[in-house]
């Protein structure tokens, strides 16, 4: 973020936010707190937010797409956690359901089972409640759904 008092012509702003575009995909509300950090005016945010969705440098869609494939394998976040963070970022419904759609629901459980089975050997408890608890708390947190948690406790502990 720049904090000095350099000013940016529209065209420099431009280039800068297609630099910035180019990258990494970016959400619309990242792209406009970027450019408000470069102080740009209203009529100079609309008219570079138009050349970057006209450009394709700007797509939502693709950053919702994008940003869930990575956050599931690399974070292996849940389906809830990733609808959370998308809706915190504005993102639509209609791209959040396409978003969901790029995670394989075969892959989605195995990597889920793994990933339970893996924190429930990790977990040093010897209290079977206490355990449960911190293994569902883990596994909640990384976002999965409250059904397919509770049915994986009880098949790990019987």
């Amino acid at each position: 973020m720049d904090t000095g008092h350099t000013s940016y012509t529209v065209e420099e702003a431009t280039r800068k936010l297609e630099y910035f575009c180019s990258y990494q995909d970016r959400c619309h509300d990242e792209v406009l707190q970027k450019l408000k950090s470069l102080r740009m005016i209203p009529q100079a945010i609309d008219h570079i937010m138009a050349h970057l969705i006209e450009h394709n440098f700007l797509n939502e869609e693709r950053f919702a797409c994008s940003f869930a494939r990575g956050k599931w394998r690399i974070k292996h976040w849940g389906k809830r956690r990733i609808v959370q963070e998308l809706k915190l970022r504005g993102i639509s419904k209609y791209n959040i359901d396409k978003a969901l759609k790029e995670i394989n629901e075969d892959d989605y459980i195995q990597n889920f089972d793994t990933l339970a089975q893996e924190q429930w050997d990790k977990i040093r408890e010897t209290s079977t409640l206490k355990k449960k608890k911190k293994v569902a708390d883990f596994l909640l947190r990384k976002g999965y759904e409250t059904h397919l948690v509770f049915d994986k406790l009880e098949q790990l502990t019987h």
